[in-house]
């Protein structure tokens, strides 16, 4: 199993993620490329500390909108969103590069993340940028969602992950973060559901019902309070679990 998280979530003087921490504990990580938070110095910290760790790095492309943190849902025009998802790998394909790494797939952040669950033209356009940065970069995204659909259908590896710290609706999507109970603060409970999600392919839903869950990576949100500390956690009770820990690109 991969353990990723979005790391890079900050701007100029303001942080957000532990970055060198969570680098100790994840096997991949989703880079902010400008969008949604990171600008050039804190995208270039991050892909050096992240080849010296051995982390594969990916782009977490957003809408763009700094002031919502890529959380605001928005009705981008197609091409429009394609530029702008290639325009980002672009970006964090230099520093990783200069870092002696490569861009190694693609995840959309946010309000972006969710759109493409359903919507296929925000979809088709997001994977229309992944092909337009070049490198046959693998996508990740949320199983059964268009996204993944697209992305096959163009020939990238889509590779399907789970949340162990977000609510789950009967029907495998994420419970809106509008919603009480969306985030899973529990660390004990983080923790259960990621050997859950590993070892059984399943998890508890919102509504109590077993959800199946099928998975490669499992994302830990770097913008919770301990993140660093609850990966170690994570990370320590899939390798008790028998269960390999490693990156899936």
């Amino acid at each position: 199993m991969d353990l990723n998280a979005d790391l890079g979530e900050g701007f100029g003087r303001w942080t957000l993620t532990d970055d060198d921490a969570l680098l100790a504990c994840v096997t991949s990580a989703n880079v902010a490329c400008g969008f949604h938070a990171g600008d050039a110095s804190v995208m270039r910290r991050v892909c050096d500390a992240a080849a010296a760790n051995g982390v594969r790095i990916g782009a977490q492309v957003s809408y763009r909108d700094l002031a919502g943190f890529g959380r605001r849902s928005m009705d981008v025009p197609p091409a429009e969103l394609t530029a702008e998802t290639a325009y980002q790998i672009g970006a964090l394909r230099v520093f990783a590069e200069a870092a002696g790494a490569t861009v190694s797939y693609v995840k959309p952040h946010g309000a972006l993340y969710n759109r493409v669950v359903r919507d296929e033209d925000q979809a088709a356009a997001v994977v229309a940028g992944v092909r337009l940065a070049g490198g046959r970069l693998a996508v990740l995204g949320l199983p059964g969602s268009r996204l993944l659909a697209h992305a096959a259908a163009a020939g990238l590896p889509a590779v399907e992950e789970a949340f162990a710290d977000r609510a789950y609706t009967p029907q495998g999507t994420l419970v809106p973060r509008d919603r009480p109970g969306a985030v899973v603060h529990d660390a004990d409970a983080v923790v259960r559901r990621s050997v859950g999600m590993a070892v059984y392919r399943a998890v508890t839903g919102a509504d109590g019902t077993r959800v199946p869950v099928s998975a490669r990576s499992l994302c830990l949100h770097g913008d919770t309070p301990g993140a660093a500390a609850l990966a170690r956690r994570v990370r320590t009770a899939l390798e008790e679990a028998g269960v390999s820990v490693r990156a899936f690109t």
